[in-house]
């Protein structure tokens, strides 16, 4: 629960190395933390669930003599955390966290303090900091670990000297008197809640009542040696000075059978006389009095919630001053406006300062408060008479201290008795309220300083607010009281730096000292921006808007603080630009697309930066405010220059319009009239249309003649904008159709093609409807309904499914949405089918059978995206007709082939992102729990390699194991001869966790049925591959790696090799397979495994001197190749150079793991002895006969033809399980399938009719059912876009499966004809 903390301290005390391992993310903040609020105390930073630690960790801290006791203990004893990675030394890392985290609550200016290394010390993991704990338990916990970690240092006894105390369970026999007694130790006492008022009442029914035992509950009496009355009570027999009670608010509710928070009232003392519930009651009533110092409180419920603590402030380390007291002396400045005394400035501002701590104020902020206070600014109340603010500061330096900066000022030591009496003498009660409640004026010894420390946050409480934790569901959890009698030393008081150690106090103040580095760094780069100045006599006004004259010295970039004022900022660019004469005016401008535009005039020498609003980057126009190039600037948002795009019609040479439409920008004011624009183009009259977008399909409009007086930013025109200019001359040459549309020709038109697909008779069989990207889909629905002259009935029943190329029907398009929505283009077909279009909660399916479709052989469903994989499976199952529930769903990948399952049958398809046109499969077979892999094991053994583990049916030649046996050449391809020819033989599938290791993995497979026949010792007696085109292909090579490290896949197969002894394969070795050559014969002797080291490098010389060294040859008398059975080709394997790039002038390192030879575990390499032939022929006669198949298997391809027939139009939602008639006459090859076991299985209907195919290539159909297609032309389907929707468009190759021509189907249109 607390990770390492429930570990042998052995690992926390001598050479701890906790976190060295933990990955944390941390990021960098480039901001420094916050310093100390107004109260001077720190808080820590809650790292996900920590806020039961950080409210204990406060409670220790607050306890004095457990922090000086702490701070006691030297580097001498503890050691030192610079030293906690050297191996041989001994830290005590988590005192040592403690004393630095003390030091940092103690010392360090920061708001919030990090538990980051104190946790790391813990050995907690991340999540173990984001999950919260029980406050009580970790108390004792925690102690325990420090009892453990201090062992053998002079703060062995730390926690057992203050927390420490023992209770004496008595039972008294009423006979004989005879007491029986047992004693405990205790760190806390538990007391319970649940039907007691308090912590008194509590105390007096455990340590004051007795509980008889009498008549059938009698107690059994040593002395007495029979059953006797007998009184059983508790008391407290020493008490410790720190006293920790533990509330049982969380109970248990055996009805209900669930676990509750006890919220009722439960009272409990400020100071408590634990002098009625001790066995010794002759000491003085002193010794028995504890006060409340530290109530640990919890909020929520029993299942979660959050801790923060109440604390008592012992020392006085904070400033326990309330946020709501520092607003009072608000009423002095009532009190003086009152009494006429606003008009004297003197006074407003010394009453300000004296309500701020140590009466330092920004200058920003003191105006600020002012205009807040008396509801008006500085400026226009003080400045004709008095000055700027800062020179009125400046002014009267006897009472205000500015800084040099002159950002800050406060008010003078020894003025601030003279504000005082200035105001003691004016109003006596206004005096009062100022030094009762401001800070430093009054020091409240005598009250009890109560803080509320919430994670970061601490706020002063009064002592009168814990009542509020006597109950509900943020109620007090755990007590701390401590001895009346324990007095703090008068250094103590006020002084954070009492006890603490100098090692700890020196690194604190570098600590500070570069915190202050860092916020004066951070404040000075978070204020300060940059500014880009625009010098106006290096500047033109041309066409409606400024341009630069020269670009290197018309702007300037200035670095600027936000926090001075604008006529600093005048004077730094009057020191910039030394050659300005006269006045100098700053304005904002901005530059628009038309060019540079003068805005506002910045006025208010003493308003600073921010309080004019001038954002970073901002664009600043320097110039005299009248005129730049003897041309007066408009300025202002209401002249502001647009760049639009006009549109009319050119002028030829002659003076003609010609019917070349030409573009040319044209920049207007803003609030220029729109007719203006005839003037601009020299055109008395005509038609203006408008449009926001380009010039495209649609989007225009006309502008009637009476709103040509409406400006530009009345009819909403902005940079970019479209305007069409026609000339009235020209009204026979139209640019705009009736309905406002752009036509680039004459005769062009719009539509879409809608085919009559419903079961209806109809006059035609196909209408165009006329249309745009912006029609509504229901728009062109109902009009083709009308044209096709079909009933009304089917506008409510019926939708519009996009036909593809091949002619199959995708899925319904919504009929709320426009053609461009749909991503569907003009000229486009569509088919009028029967049924409602899916809603926007539903998705439309296609589903098949199997894992290989045919095109049309698809069903369709409709179901709700919110419905779980299971009952969609369900609901298909049941439109098929088919039983059982041994049946899954996969989805189809980009080739339309059967893809990943969908495992989580409980999650809904919205949730598996599947959508409207998606197609899925139904595939036999129950799923592996999730987590789980199903592989198919495979048993592998190259002819003569075997060892002593083959089968007595092996040794008599007798039939396989298992009835599916592949024959295959060896290893990546033998030379093959009688000798290197291999099977691999199927034992059957097992389901394995994806968490266990290879060896698991062989041990499983050792318990197959199949693998019982052969003599395996143990699993690493086993080689593991996994296969690929019925050969091993990848090495599994470490035996305990788990399964999931091999990323292999929910398809993989896995074979097994035996081996003659245990294998132990490092990561850089490599396993190959070699055969010699038989001297005089074009054949090669049995292959051997060879295991190369490659830490010297995959070069051929390394290669072949660890092949001479296996064959006993001379290096130089050996020539070694790779054989590729797929081509029947060997590769010698010599040392080459690759050719140098004319870029890197460098030769590429020689590796055999890339090109030509690529590699790999279980290659084949032949060997050839040059001492008895020297020829360079590696190949036999089988490879010679392997190549002449591949050449006539290549010829009779070049042969094959197609051709396309004339097929009957088929439903596109035609059932799989619709067999045709002409099954019967399938050919006896295609009634069956050959199962896992080598045998073949009845197929149903649907099976029969796919696997009767034969893949022959893609092809695209071609409108002609003459035109032969090609192989290899691309099929345009319609993919699915992010709404669900069908884009057309996206080209892949789909594939196609002929039927023999002897079973020709009308329902099929290609078919294979072999000569």
């Amino acid at each position: 629960m607390f990770g390492d903390l429930f570990e042998e301290e052995c690992s926390r005390v001598s050479y701890n190395q906790h976190g060295k391992g933990k990955t944390r993310l941390k990021t960098k903040a480039l901001e420094p933390p916050a310093p100390r609020e107004f109260t001077k105390l720190s808080g820590i930073g809650n790292q996900g669930g920590t806020c039961y630690l950080n409210s204990l960790l406060q409670t220790l801290h607050f306890t004095p003599e457990f922090r000086e006791a702490l701070f006691s203990l030297g580097p001498e004893e503890l050691g030192s955390l610079e030293d906690k990675d050297k191996p041989d030394a001994k830290v005590r890392i988590i005192p040592l966290q403690l004393q630095r985290l003390f030091a940092q609550l103690l010392l360090l200016d920061q708001e919030a303090a990090s538990t980051a290394d104190l946790t790391d010390s813990f050995g907690w993991s991340s999540d173990e900091e984001m999950r919260q704990h029980d406050v009580q338990e970790l108390n004792r916990i925690l102690f325990s670990a420090l009892e453990t970690s201090l062992v053998g240092t002079s703060g062995h006894d730390l926690i057992n000297r203050l927390y420490h105390g023992t209770i004496v369970n008595q039972i008294v026999c009423k006979e004989c008197k005879n007491v029986s007694e047992k004693q405990e130790d205790f760190l806390d006492l538990t007391v319970a809640v649940k039907n007691v008022s308090g912590l008194e009442e509590a105390l007096w029914n455990t340590y004051v009542e007795e509980e008889v035992f009498d008549c059938d509950n009698l107690y059994h009496c040593g002395t007495c040696d029979r059953l006797v009355k007998a009184a059983k009570s508790a008391k407290l027999r020493n008490l410790p000075p720190f006293l920790t009670v533990s509330l049982l608010r969380f109970n248990f509710d055996f009805v209900k059978c669930e676990r509750y928070k006890e919220t009722s009232c439960y009272t409990f003392p400020l100071r408590i006389n634990l002098k009625p519930f001790c066995e010794q009651s002759e000491l003085d009533d002193l010794e028995y009095m504890y006060d409340l110092f530290s109530v640990i409180i919890h909020k929520g419920g029993c299942y979660g919630g959050h801790y923060h603590v109440y604390i008592k402030d012992v020392d006085h380390l904070g400033n326990w001053q309330f946020q709501e007291e520092k607003s009072k002396p608000d009423l002095n400045l009532k009190d003086l406006e009152s009494e006429g005394e606003i008009d004297d400035p003197l006074m407003i501002l010394k009453a300000i300062l004296l309500q701020e701590e140590s009466n330092l104020i920004p200058v920003d902020q003191l105006g600020q408060k002012l205009l807040k206070k008396i509801g008006i600014s500085w400026n226009k109340k003080y400045r004709k008479q008095h000055g700027p603010l800062r020179k009125f500061l400046q002014l009267h330096s006897q009472l205000f201290l500015l800084s040099s900066d002159g950002s800050t000022v406060s008010l003078l030591k020894n003025c601030v008795l003279q504000a005082e009496f200035s105001f003691q003498r004016n109003d006596p009660q206004v005096f009062k309220t100022l030094t009762s409640e401001s800070p430093g004026l009054n020091d409240r010894t005598s009250c009890p300083h109560w803080f509320d420390i919430n994670d970061s946050k601490v706020q002063p409480i009064k002592e009168k607010d814990i009542e509020q934790q006597f109950q509900g569901r943020e109620s007090a959890y755990m007590l701390f009281y401590r001895k009346s009698q324990l007095q703090r030393p008068p250094e103590a008081r006020a002084n954070p730096r009492y006890r603490v150690p100098c090692h700890l106090l020196n690194e604190m103040d570098a600590a500070n000292i570069e915190l202050q580095r860092k916020r004066a760094e951070y404040d000075s780069t978070n204020n300060e921006f940059e500014l880009r100045l625009h010098v106006g006599p290096h500047y033109h006004f041309l066409n409606g808007a400024l341009h630069p004259v020269s670009q290197t010295e018309s702007v300037w970039d200035l670095s600027f603080d936000k926090r001075k004022t604008l006529g600093d900022l005048r004077q730094s660019v009057f020191q910039l630009l030394d050659f300005w004469e006269g006045d100098m005016v700053l304005s904002t401008a901005k530059c628009l697309p038309a060019g540079l535009h003068v805005y506002q005039t910045l006025d208010g020498d003493d308003l600073t930066l921010c309080e004019i609003e001038i954002a970073d980057e901002e664009d600043i126009f320097v110039w005299n405010g009248v005129e730049v190039g003897g041309i007066q600037i408009p300025t202002g948002s209401d002249c502001e220059p647009l760049l639009l795009n006009v549109l009319h019609l050119a002028t030829s040479s002659e003076g003609e319009k010609c019917q070349q439409l030409t573009e040319s920008p044209q920049v207007f004011p803003s609030n220029a009239e729109v007719g203006s624009v005839f003037t601009a183009l020299a055109i008395p009259v005509g038609a203006i249309f408008l449009s926001s977008t380009e010039c495209t399909n649609e989007g225009w409009t006309a502008i009637p003649q009476e709103d040509w007086r409406k400006t530009f930013r009345e009819q909403g025109l902005t940079n970019g904008s479209f305007v069409l200019i026609q000339d009235s001359s020209n009204s026979n040459n139209s640019l705009l159709t009736k309905q406002g549309e752009w036509i680039t020709t004459v005769n062009e038109t719009n539509w879409i093609q809608v085919k009559n697909l419903c079961q209806s008779e109809s006059e035609e069989e196909l209408v165009k409807i006329p249309a745009t990207a912006n029609t509504v889909v229901f728009d062109i629905r109902i009009k083709a309904i009308k044209e096709l002259k079909l009933m009304k009935e089917l506008a409510e029943n019926s939708c519009l499914r996009p036909i593809d190329r091949d002619g199959k029907l995708l899925c319904p398009v919504p009929d709320h949405c426009t053609l461009k929505e749909t991503e569907l283009r003009i000229e486009s077909s569509l088919g009028l089918c029967p049924g409602k279009a899916p809603t926007s909660s539903q998705l439309f399916l296609f589903f098949a059978v199997g894992s290989h479709i045919q095109p049309g052989t698809e069903m369709e469903i409709i179901v709700e995206e919110t419905i779980t994989v299971r009952d969609c499976l369900k609901i298909m199952l049941e439109k098929l007709g088919l039983p059982g529930d041994s049946w899954h769903l996969r989805k189809t990948d980009w080739c339309y082939e059967a893809g990943e399952p969908l495992h989580e049958e409980d999650a809904t398809l919205k949730e598996l992102m599947i959508y409207s046109g998606d197609t899925l499969l139904l595939i036999e077979g129950k799923l592996p729990p999730p987590g789980f892999l199903k592989v198919p094991i495979w048993w592998y053994q190259p002819h003569g390699c075997a060892g002593p583990w083959r089968s007595h049916q092996d040794q008599t030649n007798g039939p396989p194991p298992q009835g599916g046996v592949w024959g295959a050449s060896a290893t990546q391809g033998a030379p093959g001869d009688t000798y290197a020819e291999a099977s691999l033989s199927y034992l059957g599938d097992i389901e394995i966790s994806d968490d266990a290791t290879l060896a698991e993995l062989k041990s499983q497979a050792m318990t197959l049925p199949s693998v019982s026949e052969f003599f395996i010792p143990s699993p690493a007696f086993l080689r593991a591959w996994t296969v690929e085109s019925k050969r091993p292909s990848r090495l599994l090579r470490i035996n305990q790696q788990q399964l999931r490290e091999y990323k292999l896949g929910r398809r993989t197969e896995i074979c097994l090799e035996p081996l003659q002894k245990e294998e132990n394969l490092g990561p850089q070795d490599v396993l190959l397979r070699i055969q010699r050559r038989l001297p005089g014969e074009r054949a090669y002797g049995p292959p051997v495994d060879l295991v190369w080291d490659t830490a010297l490098g995959w070069t051929a010389s390394t290669l072949q001197r660890r092949v001479a060294d296996c064959c006993s040859l001379p290096v130089e008398k050996i020539e070694i190749a790779k054989y590729f059975p797929e081509k029947f080709e060997w590769l010698p394997v010599s040392s080459w150079s690759q050719q140098t790039t004319k870029r890197k002038k460098k030769k590429k390192q020689e590796n055999l793991q890339g090109a030509p030879y690529y590699l790999k575990d279980g290659d084949t390499i032949g060997i050839k002895n040059l001492l008895v032939e020297d020829d360079g022929d590696f190949s036999t006669d089988r490879d010679d006969a392997g190549k002449e198949k591949q050449k006539q298997l290549a010829l009779g391809g070049r042969k094959r033809k197609f051709f396309v027939g004339r097929a009957a139009a088929s439903s596109p939602v035609q059932s799989c399980l619709a067999g045709p008639k002409d099954q019967k006459l399938l050919s006896p090859s295609t009634l069956g399938v050959s199962d896992s076991t080598g045998g073949y299985r009845e197929q149903d209907p649907c099976t029969r009719l796919r696997s009767s195919w034969t893949h022959v290539g893609s092809f695209l159909p071609r409108a002609d059912p003459d035109t032969r297609a090609s192989a290899l032309s691309p099929v345009k389907r319609h993919s699915r876009s992010p709404g669900g929707r069908h884009r057309p468009g996206h080209s892949f190759q789909v594939p196609v499966r002929c039927r023999p021509r002897t079973t020709p189907d009308p329902n099929l249109h290609v078919y294979q004809e072999s000569h």
